[in-house]
């Protein structure tokens, strides 16, 4: 199941298709000259289209926007915080470095640094292992014990889990972790868009958690004038891989 949702998630990918179409007009060129011409355009169209960051910011924002930041007035509210990984770049960057790269959802790490600091009961259950498709043999879960233990972290606060691959897999593997603990109040830390379909995995696995939305990438709207083709092409591919796995989740629960 791992490797296939790892190859399948080529289909989120807008320039995916966009190639096999026109794959497809270069191969009806010889006998189709008039139909692959406009396939051709055609594609073309739609290429500068998926440069406008209205649509696709419009699809995560509809993610983003179900679940709010909690208020927290009492540190007695929570047993503390569960991570998901996924927030770490590539381990070889480490390895020849000696720094922990962090990507484009670097708060899902910083957040529940600051979380610990403003309340000294909370504990840190850091759960994210090898989740590329061919490992590097570093897991996340190394490089968040180094991360935090250089933000002068307690780790006698943390636990770590290593073995996750996917989302289904972390809520499974943090529950076996605390056992009756998961019915405790705890804060779940994830992206924004990530939130409703980890919500729906810990709640399966009855645990009972209370969303922590970091790492937000829209704000309350966005312009048709706003255009950029790198930035765009990024936005469909994580909302079209967060609505596919939402409904391959929701089927196969």
């Amino acid at each position: 199941m791992f490797v296939i949702s790892k190859l399948l998630s080529a289909i989120t990918q807008p320039l995916f298709w966009l190639s096999i179409w026109w794959l497809l007009a270069l191969l009806l060129l010889p006998r189709f000259r008039r139909l692959a011409a406009s396939m051709l355009w055609g594609g073309m169209l739609v290429f500068g289209f998926l440069g406008f960051k209205a649509v696709p910011e419009a699809l995560l924002r509809s993610l983003e926007s179900r679940f709010n930041v909690p208020s927290l007035t009492s540190s007695d509210q929570y047993a503390g915080v569960i991570v998901l990984g996924g927030a770490t770049g590539n381990p070889d960057i480490y390895k020849a470095h000696g720094q922990v790269p962090l990507g484009d959802a670097a708060e899902r790490m910083t957040v529940p640094v600051a979380l610990l600091r403003k309340f000294p009961n909370f504990e840190l259950i850091f759960s994210g292992g090898e989740g590329r498709l061919v490992p590097t043999g570093t897991k996340e879960a190394e490089l968040a014990k180094v991360f935090y233990t250089e933000q002068g972290v307690d780790m006698r606060r943390v636990t770590l889990e290593s073995n996750a691959r996917t989302s289904r897999e972390n809520a499974k593997r943090v529950a076996a972790l605390l056992g009756e603990r998961c019915k405790q109040p705890w804060l779940l830390v994830t992206s924004a868009w990530h939130m409703p379909r980890s919500m729906a995995e810990f709640q399966a696995v009855g645990c009972n958690v209370t969303a922590y939305p970091v790492d937000f990438r829209t704000g309350e709207e966005t312009s048709w004038m706003e255009y950029s083709m790198a930035g765009s092409l990024m936005a469909w591919q994580t909302a079209l891989h967060e609505y596919l796995g939402m409904f391959v989740y929701g089927v196969t629960r």
